[in-house]
């Protein structure tokens, strides 16, 4: 899923290459990413792009006043094109959920929302204010704000493991299964430690790893095209997705934790004191 440095380099791209443009024709090849139907998306046509930003993991196109936002999900994507084909695309055909010229079709530039796989969460607004979609609407601080006290108020007497609450976008926004992996692991904690237990030395060291590891992930991902941006997230991580392979800090492998629908990787040694945390899906298949 494409989390807070993914989503600042796509509207950093953005900025450098839609600002100034004009939006002549927006085709819709799924009616299912459309979450608003007033405004019309028809009204974005003929509006000039006048800013792009983010609001966690929602991408925004600033469209005189009137936003296209955008969230991602899992398997969604922004594909950025210097000449995007003019015919119109068929209806349920492919991963193309909707498209925006912003040039003459099929002369001008543009870019697709697209989303592989059967499973589709990728959803679009069309709103004249970005809190008006429930998810913006509903987020906490964004994750690269957010100070040493105001972590510690945030997780004050709450009971969720850390793993949850990092990834709770209504308590810190930006976060997603990717980097809270990653963030917990420079921060040698636990996924499953009680953060609202954090003793003050262990919540220095996810403040600092919380804002070193989104900061280094965005200033190597600011600058990278779209096409490139999974590649470079992926070279960037040191356990999350690297199940099996040695922690670069220790060596030790790195381990898993599976869920019904996803899985998160930490170092047994680094953040767990040596113990492997128990893996109830792989307890029921060796039953």
């Amino acid at each position: 899923m494409p989390e807070l440095p993914e989503v600042e380099a796509l509207a950093h791209h953005l900025r450098e290459h839609a600002v100034g443009r004009r939006v002549h024709r927006v085709d819709v090849a799924s009616l299912q990413v459309l979450k608003t139907f007033t405004p019309p998306w028809t009204e974005l046509q003929g509006r000039e792009v006048t800013g792009a930003g983010r609001f966690g993991k929602h991408l925004d196109l600033d469209c005189g006043g009137l936003h296209l936002v955008v969230h991602l999900a899992r398997a969604g994507w922004l594909r950025w094109s210097e000449h995007l084909s003019a015919a119109p695309p068929k209806p349920g055909r492919g991963p193309l959920a909707l498209r925006v010229h912003l040039g003459p079709p099929g002369e001008g530039p543009g870019f697709d929302l697209t989303e592989a796989g059967t499973k589709k969460g990728l959803a679009a607004w069309v709103v004249n204010d970005p809190a008006d979609v429930p998810g913006i609407a509903r987020l906490g601080p964004d994750a690269l704000s957010v100070t040493r006290t105001q972590l510690e108020d945030l997780f004050a007497g709450r009971t969720e493991r850390l793993k949850t609450a990092l990834t709770d976008q209504a308590l810190m926004a930006g976060v997603g299964n990717a980097y809270s992996d990653e963030i917990m692991h420079t921060a040698r904690l636990s996924p499953y430690a009680t953060v609202g237990k954090l003793p003050a030395e262990a919540l220095d060291r996810l403040h600092e790893a919380l804002i070193g590891v989104l900061t280094d992930a965005v200033a190597r991902s600011v600058g990278q095209s779209a096409a490139t941006l999974k590649g470079e997230k992926r070279s960037g991580l040191r356990v999350h997705a690297r199940t099996g392979l040695p922690c670069p800090v220790c060596g030790d492998a790195v381990r898993e934790v599976s869920f019904a629908d996803k899985a998160f990787q930490y170092c047994a040694t680094c953040q767990t004191g040596g113990k492997p945390l128990a893996d109830r899906r792989m307890s029921r298949l060796l039953k």
